[in-house]
């Protein structure tokens, strides 16, 4: 995919997918010559946070796009993927808060992406009762 943008959009729907939560995509390319966009996504667990980040990459893949790195391994809370002029960011909440890149980069236009949910038909056939705790 050679399209920032259009990569940048892939990921966040990928996050989407995944389930992540307060997914944003922010467009820096008038606020920095490294990069053109930061996704940004939650999740409050450390293998939720990886599984968001395998659906990425799996995601992209297919399209032909592999990252040119990974940071964060079991156990992390901030999972990075490196697409040179993309680079996401899934973390947990409480590491958003500290590093606050929404914040740090507060001048960037930003568009928010929408967390899937599973529809209606599904989520009414999960019992609770059955599911340990």
């Amino acid at each position: 995919m050679k399209d920032p943008e259009a990569l940048a959009m892939a990921a966040a729907t990928l996050a989407a997918d995944e389930l992540a939560t307060d997914i944003v995509v922010l467009d820096l390319r008038t606020l920095s010559d490294v990069v053109d966009f930061f996704v940004i996504a939650s999740s409050p667990s450390d293998m939720h946070l990886h599984a968001i980040a395998s659906g990425i990459e799996d995601g992209l893949r297919h399209k032909g796009t592999a990252p040119h790195h990974r940071e964060g391994g079991a156990g992390s809370r901030w999972i990075l993927l490196d697409y040179i002029d993309v680079i996401v960011h899934l973390m947990h909440p409480s590491i958003r808060t500290f590093y606050s890149l929404e914040e740090l980069w507060g001048d960037a236009p930003t568009r928010r992406v929408e967390t899937r949910r599973l529809s209606s038909e599904i989520s009414d056939g999960i019992d609770l009762d059955d599911i340990d705790a």
